[in-house]
């Protein structure tokens, strides 16, 4: 099974986009921070349905995406016009393990778990030489990968896990299942199915992701072309501690 060239499609793309507009994690405030911090301009790598990408809009930040799905960059568009009349996203179609810009960025950025879609070392460096060429010198590219819990591995892996939603206003069951579906490489699939309330399948929606423990990403880093690299945990600027479940990753270009 390979990465799909199309990413997530509608409607799961609607759906994922309504269930994780009030998903409560610190990274929003955290890169937009970064951002603000950083300066002009900024491209945000898998921008999806924008729940990151709107909100550097909002705060000023001159940004760019790009994401695999068309489907996800239409509800992105479709939220930024009825959130605001003056938000004008510039995002496109491309693929993160591939793609090249026309402008230097001081910033790109890759929130939750996006960059672990790559699923073989050729796509790493690959994405990873492509984001040290869209930086400009002393540019940072920042990226989070949850910690592999072997906690949570061995206990919910495997499992169906299903909860009561609403989806364009009707009553649904979402259920959701990991499983390591190779061992050898450590990747996992995650699967997410929408039936209604007539039991009738709405949507099925697999994906394929690898797990990222800190030793592969760092082997990663010091094979690339960044000149500086560090890790630290739960958006908190502290580093990297045993019971994070974040490794938030900041490689930076040489000046």
């Amino acid at each position: 099974m390979d990465r799909p060239a199309d990413g997530y499609r509608a409607p799961f793309a609607e759906f994922y986009d309504q269930q994780f507009a009030s998903n409560e994690r610190d990274d929003v405030d955290f890169y937009v921070t970064l951002a603000r911090e950083r300066g002009n301009p900024v491209l945000e790598l898998a921008c999806g349905t924008g729940r990151v990408y709107l909100e550097l809009l909002r705060a000023g930040i001159d940004a760019d995406g790009i994401d695999v799905s068309e489907d996800a960059l239409a509800v992105l568009r479709e939220n930024a016009a009825e959130a605001d009349a003056d938000l004008a996203p510039s995002v496109r179609r491309a693929d993160m393990a591939d793609f090249a810009v026309d402008r230097e960025y001081e910033l790109l950025i890759c929130p939750f778990n996006a960059f672990q879609h790559l699923l073989t070392v050729d796509e790493q460096e690959s994405a990873l030489e492509c984001v040290h060429d869209a930086l400009a010198p002393g540019g940072q590219f920042v990226f989070d990968v949850f910690v592999p819990g072997f906690d949570v591995i061995c206990e919910t892996y495997g499992e169906w896990i299903e909860r009561s939603v609403e989806y364009r206003g009707e009553p649904c069951v979402f259920r959701t299942r990991t499983s390591v579906t190779d061992e050898v490489e450590q990747q996992f699939t995650v699967e997410n199915e929408l039936r209604d309330s007539n039991d009738a399948l709405v949507f099925s929606e697999s994906q394929r992701l690898t797990m990222l423990p800190k030793r592969e990403v760092q082997l990663l880093a010091r094979s690339s072309s960044f000149a500086d690299w560090r890790v630290t945990g739960d958006f908190d600027d502290e580093p990297l501690a045993d019971g994070d479940s974040t490794q938030v990753w900041t490689l930076e270009k040489g000046s």
